[in-house]
């Protein structure tokens, strides 16, 4: 990546922690154990994008909510 280069991921992010009182808990783990099946796939919490960001070089800069399920992950060089 150039100076002044950003990297925009989109995904889903799970929570740290399950709480069994959130309705929409079910919903966003079954995406995750579709991505099991697959060979590698998987979701991820914002500390593990943390670190996965960091092993390549990049800093999470912000994470961005969307109306979906998806939200837009910002990242910079470290």
């Amino acid at each position: 990546m150039g100076e002044g280069a950003r990297l925009l991921v989109i995904e889903r992010i799970l929570p740290e922690r399950i709480d069994p009182s959130d309705v929409l808990t079910p919903g966003r783990f079954i995406h995750d154990i579709n991505m099991m099946v697959s060979p590698g796939g998987r979701e991820r919490t914002e500390a593990e994008f943390r670190d996965l960001l960091a092993r390549a070089g990049l800093k999470l800069m912000r994470i961005v909510a969307t109306p979906c399920p998806l939200s837009v992950i910002e990242t910079d060089p470290a």
